[in-house]
């Protein structure tokens, strides 16, 4: 549904390059992640793959359409929705969704049906100046859904929402991904990435520096140990054992036949401790 070959931009009157040779495609129905520090290039090649930035070197084509010569017609089957929500705060939200649904020809979700869907239902007929930042990052949400688009660039969508509102948007955005629905998202949050991508990549200074699924990520950054914490005589004490011959080690089936095991994990690295380990760069 994406593909990217050698992707290279400059800003006018700029001497570097904002990016460099990026190669990656993105399949129909996979959830792809973009991560990235402030600065890096992201919001670059996202005004790119809307067709916003048109000078650019290499190829881009976006549902086979290259995107330095896309029409209007392009965006019947993209759906967008920016980090910070682009909306009509003299209209409700039931009237800015009725429309944002004329600018589309085809079929159209029902207004309503979203709205209850993110729970602002009840919401339908309040102006949007009125909207908490949640409440507009929902609605906005909605919006990039109402023209059943086949993919969708979200950029942080889960922004501003408390645990509740992120969790129902998470189990939309995959319920869509079942669906078909190829899915690009921008984010800071790695435990939205990490809960949500198939794979992610690691963008830093224009270059991406690492692409793969966040589980292979885990697996091969990990510490091969299993940490088991359990209660002796009122203290907490812990004991580390190699997963490499785990079912035989004698003093791990000691422990935990004789010890009050309160915890065991496996050291797992996060995807923040690896994009640490890859650029030395945090993401925030």
């Amino acid at each position: 549904m994406i593909t990217i070959k050698d992707l290279s931009f400059t800003y006018r009157g700029n001497k570097e390059e904002t990016l460099h040779d990026l190669n990656f495609t993105i399949e129909k129905g996979e959830i792809f992640g973009f991560l990235g520090p402030s600065g890096a290039g992201k919001s670059t090649t996202q005004k790119i793959l809307f067709g916003l930035l048109k000078n650019y070197t290499g190829s881009v084509t976006v549902n086979g359409a290259e995107m330095n010569k896309i029409k209007s017609n392009f965006y019947e089957d993209v759906g967008i929705a920016f980090e910070f929500p682009n909306l009509y705060t003299k209209f409700t939200a039931l009237e800015n969704l009725d429309f944002f649904a004329t600018l589309y020809s085809g079929k159209k979700e029902k207004p309503m049906d979203l709205l209850a869907m993110v729970g602002l239902e009840k919401n339908a007929k309040t102006l949007v100046s009125d909207f908490s930042k949640g409440m507009k990052m929902r609605l906005n949400f909605c919006r990039a859904l109402l023209h059943k688009p086949s993919i969708l660039f979200l950029d942080e969508p889960t922004a501003g929402l408390d645990p509740v509102n992120q969790r129902i948007v998470r189990e939309i955005i995959l319920k869509k991904k079942a669906e078909g629905v190829t899915v690009f998202i921008t984010t800071h949050q790695m435990e939205v990435a990490d809960y949500l991508c198939d794979r992610v990549s690691f963008l830093v200074d224009g270059e991406i520096k690492l692409i793969d699924s966040p589980r292979e990520l885990k697996i091969k950054n990990s510490k091969k140990i299993l940490r088991v914490e359990f209660r002796k005589n009122a203290h907490l004490e812990h004991k580390e054992f190699k997963l490499d011959g785990l079912a035989s080690n004698k003093e791990f089936l000691n422990t935990i036949e004789k010890e009050m095991i309160e915890t065991m994990h496996t050291q797992e690295a996060t995807l923040e401790d690896i994009f640490i380990k890859t650029t030395g760069r945090r993401l925030s």
